[in-house]
This record gives structure tokens, C-alpha cells and sequence, in this order.
């Protein structure tokens, strides 16, 4: 679907889902706070690509089903949405594109799959990185500084940008969350060449169709909280509480897995959908 670049979002709508009011200027205060009340309200989700349909992101879609319903999204979704609403708020925003290192093997290349942004916050010498659609536990709560060296304690998380071995012409960064163990884990590696919509229109329908992709067949659910991390891959859900603590357990069946989805997750399938068994 074309993305239809002249829908203006309706920021107060947006601000009202995620739980904000209050000051609507481009100030590093208000980054922070808006990114991490998108991280903590709309949860991480491919359900549409679960059943059988490529996620729109045009932004007036988006806007009905992550603002306007029930529903998440994953990565291009989410992001998209975010980039929107710091546009809307002044802040300047370019597109960039990651290679996933977690959970990777020795030796293994993924592609660029992963949508990430530089966000520039007007009278800030540094711009920062920002990213609300990872939809794992080592995401970012907050946007980190795009300084070498950076740390962010973004409360429970702690994470870091790092320059790894690299030998290509443009400088590659990492950004790495400290896991239960204190071990700085990668999470993914990027350069600053920018990306347009565009590109993400193409990687968005690779993701979503492509049977080797895991997002077009296995399900896949994240929800951060106040108190603790909730992930639901195909219908194992595990909950990570912020003290460290640990529970695992398998959903029965099909119908389990949507009032969990609907009770802890709180989302909704569409009218009429149902997952597969």
C-alpha cells in the first residue's frame, strides 16, 4: 500500500494513548517522556502477518489500529508512528536501518531488517537514537544519546552504544543491554546512512511473506511494563519481572492464547479473526 504522506496525525490522539498531557515542544524532557510512554503503552505484535495479511503503514492506518484500537504492531509499524508524532512535535527524524545480532550464531550475517531513528532535539549538541519497536527485553525504554561511549541507565534497563570491529567505509555502531548476569549483550549493529519510507515498504513485505521469515508464521507478542518484561512466542509466555525473577509456562490452546492476549496484552484480534490452532 503507498503510504500516504499527506495524513497529518492527530497528535493529541496519540498523546492520549500513550498517557501524556502536558507541554507539546521539542525539548529533551519531552523525547524522553514520549518515548518511553510509547514503549510502556502500545504492545509489540505481527499479528497481521500471522493471519495472512501485510501490515499498512500508511499513517492514517496506523493510526486506527495502533492508536485508535486495541492492537500493536512490530518494528515499522511502531516506529513509523513514533517518527510521525516527533515530527508533529518538532523534532527532526531521519530513518535508519539495523542488522539484528541477538540470539545470532558465530559466523551468522542477517540482513538489515530493523527500524531504528536519529533524532535530533533542537539546542542539544548530540542527536540520539530512538526506537520503540524492537519488542524484546533488552529494547530501549528511552532514547540513548549517539555518542561513542554512550550509557543509558533507563530504569529497570541499562544499555550502551559501542563501535565493534568493522571493516566497512561507514562507521558501525552496536547497541548493547546489559543482561541478568551483568554481560553486555548486542542487540543489533547499524550505520547512520539514511533510509526512506519507501525502504521499509519493501523490507515490510519481505518480513511479513517470505516463509523463511519467523514473523509470517510464528506469533510473536511483547509488553514492557512498570514491573516486568511479557513475551509470547507461538504460545509460550514468559514473564520477566524487573527483579529478575522468571516465569514460564505453555498456553492450552488457541483460545487461551486470545484472552491472554486480550487480558495481559490488551489487545484485541480483528472482528472476526481467529488464530490458527
Amino acid at each position: 500500500m503507498a503510504l500516504d504522506r499527506d495524513h497529518a496525525l492527530d497528535l493529541d490522539t496519540y498523546l492520549a494513548r500513550i498517557g501524556l498531557r502536558g507541554e507539546h515542544r521539542p525539548t529533551l524532557a519531552v523525547l524522553r517522556s514520549v518515548h518511553r510512554a510509547h514503549a510502556l503503552s502500545i504492545p509489540f505484535e505481527n499479528l497481521d502477518p500471522v493471519l495472512g495479511t501485510v501490515p499498512s503503514l500508511a499513517l492514517a492506518d496506523l493510526e486506527t489500529k495502533l492508536v485508535r484500537s486495541r492492537r500493536g504492531g512490530y518494528c515499522y509499524e511502531q516506529n513509523t508512528l513514533l517518527a510521525a508524532a516527533l515530527r508533529a512535535l518538532g523534532f527532526e527524524v531521519t530513518l535508519l536501518c539495523a542488522r539484528v545480532v541477538l540470539g545470532a550464531g558465530p559466523g551468522d550475517i542477517r540482513p538489515r531488517t530493523h527500524m531504528l531513528m536519529r533524532v535530533r532535539v533542537p539546542g542539544e549538541p548530540t542527536p540520539y537514537l530512538a526506537d520503540v519497536g524492537f519488542g524484546s527485553a533488552g529494547s530501549l525504554l528511552e532514547p540513548i544519546a549517539l555518542v561513542t561511549g554512550a550509557e543509558l541507565h533507563d530504569s529497570p534497563r541499562h544499555h550502551r552504544l559501542v563501535h565493534p570491529p568493522h571493516d566497512g567505509p561507514l562507521e558501525l555502531w552496536e547497541l548493547q543491554a546489559r543482561a541478568g548476569d551483568g554481560q553486555w549483550q548486542g542487540q543489533y549493529v547499524f550505520t547512520l546512512e539514511p533510509y526512506e519510507a519507501p525502504d521499509f515498504e519493501v523490507i515490510n513485505w519481505h518480513i511479513a511473506t517470505n516463509p523463511r521469515s519467523p514473523f509470517a508464521h510464528l506469533l510473536y507478542v511483547q509488553r514492557a511494563t512498570a514491573d516486568a518484561h511479557l513475551a509470547l512466542a507461538g504460545r509460550t509466555l514468559v514473564v520477566t519481572g524487573n527483579d529478575g525473577s522468571r516465569e514460564e509456562r505453555e498456553l492450552a490452546d488457541a483460545a487461551e492464547v486470545e484472552r491472554v492476549l486480550a487480558d495481559a496484552f490488551a489487545i484485541d484480534l480483528p472482528q472476526g479473526a481467529r488464530l490458527p490452532e
